[in-house]
């Protein structure tokens, strides 16, 4: 990290992610997905939160945060898995062109997680986390990006597609962010659908399709507990969201072909930690 930046907490003041309420990880709580958000920037430090002194990490990766990758918990569980735990900045930003989505695809992890979605006008805060070489090959591999059936795929949005400024003021010429390969759910118009949270998310899929309670059971809690590393099963709750015609296209597949076939900005993910 910078020589500058902070490595303890302000005297008198308990930045642990616990004490901030962001140590829960959705990975182990499916229904807190996507987890809590901070309220502000900061440098995730283990099981700390500290402040920043800068916002712009020219060393690093810059990358959109459009669900639980914005969580500190959430960020913290990843890392551990690959005994990794170099501090991450986390920077709020105001982001125009970009909506939060929901994913075409039951998460083996027991969730529907969020995905980005083309949204012309639409202002969101989000966060953008900055990544080395070894955060960023870790939430590659978490993503399932090099996996030939992996549910996501990174791609740089440019400046000319997405705009985003940082809260010190600084605009990004760009960022990478994880697009859904099965596509995104839309609101029965066509339109992608929003991610209002799990339980509600859930709730609402569960009420509507008689056929996905008969594979997940009737309530959030049972839809998380048998979707759990149920591989089979949560591929044939991704079909069936085919099958029932919920599933459109994020409006960001272009930006998925431009990485693969080399375009500037789009290196491909690093191979992860012993996988």
């Amino acid at each position: 990290m910078h020589p500058h930046d902070p490595t303890t907490a302000p005297p008198g003041e308990d930045r642990t992610l616990e004490a901030l309420g962001l140590a829960a990880a959705p990975r182990e709580h499916p229904l807190t997905y996507p987890g809590a958000w901070p309220a502000e920037s900061g440098l995730l430090d283990g099981d700390r939160f500290l402040p920043l002194t800068r916002r712009v990490y020219e060393d690093r990766t810059p990358v959109l945060a459009i669900g639980s990758n914005a969580s500190p918990g959430q960020l913290r569980h990843k890392m551990a898995q690959f005994r990794i735990d170099s501090p991450v900045p986390m920077v709020r930003a105001r982001v125009t062109g970009v909506d939060v989505g929901v994913s075409a695809h039951v998460s083996r992890m027991g969730y529907v997680s969020a995905s980005p979605v083309a949204a012309p006008g639409t202002v969101r805060e989000l966060f953008v986390i900055w990544l080395d070489a070894r955060q960023l090959s870790v939430i590659d591999a978490s993503e399932g990006v090099q996996l030939p059936d992996g549910n996501y795929r990174r791609a740089w949005l440019p400046a000319s597609r997405v705009t985003i400024e940082l809260d010190g003021g600084e605009r990004l010429p760009g960022a990478h962010v994880y697009v859904n390969q099965h596509g995104v759910l839309h609101d029965g118009t066509g339109v992608p659908r929003g991610h209002p949270g799990q339980r509600a998310l859930l709730g609402e899929l569960l009420l509507r399709l008689p056929r996905l309670r008969e594979l997940f059971g009737a309530t959030p809690e049972e839809f998380c507990a048998r979707a759990r590393a149920d591989r089979a099963l949560c591929a044939r709750g991704t079909r069936l969201f085919v099958e029932e015609d919920l599933v459109t296209a994020s409006g960001l597949e272009r930006y998925v072909r431009d990485q693969q076939t080399g375009s500037p900005g789009t290196g491909a993910s690093l191979s992860p930690p012993w996988m």
